[in-house]
């Protein structure tokens, strides 16, 4: 898959995860790798951007075993974020497909 197609849909992946629950950031890169091939060194600059935007807080927390990881919590403005990103996702899913299932003929628009 080309990779900067997989950047702009990385925003939403993390945002959707961190919808259903606090991850740290090594939980976050295994969770998109399993439908996305990716690298760790892609996911933790979008991390600190999106902290910095402030679609996300973060605080640690100590296991059993094994060092204290930073876990990622999302914030209203993270949720807000994830809620237009989705909508525009589907979008341009539904106008892709109408493409696709056209052969490229033009299409009326909705």
């Amino acid at each position: 898959m080309n990779i900067q197609f997989k950047k702009g849909v990385l925003e939403l992946c993390v945002l959707s995860l961190l919808a259903e629950r606090d991850y740290y950031g090594y939980e976050i890169v295994n969770k998109i790798s399993e439908e996305i091939e990716m690298s760790n060194g892609t996911i933790y600059p979008l991390l600190k951007r999106l902290y910095d935007d402030g679609y996300f807080e973060t605080y640690m927390k100590e296991p059993i075993d094994g060092p204290p990881r930073k876990y990622y919590k999302i914030t209203p403005l993270g949720i807000e974020a994830k809620k237009k990103l989705e909508k525009e996702w589907f979008q341009f899913v539904e106008r892709v497909n109408n493409i696709v299932k056209n052969n490229g003929r033009t299409y009326e628009k909705k």
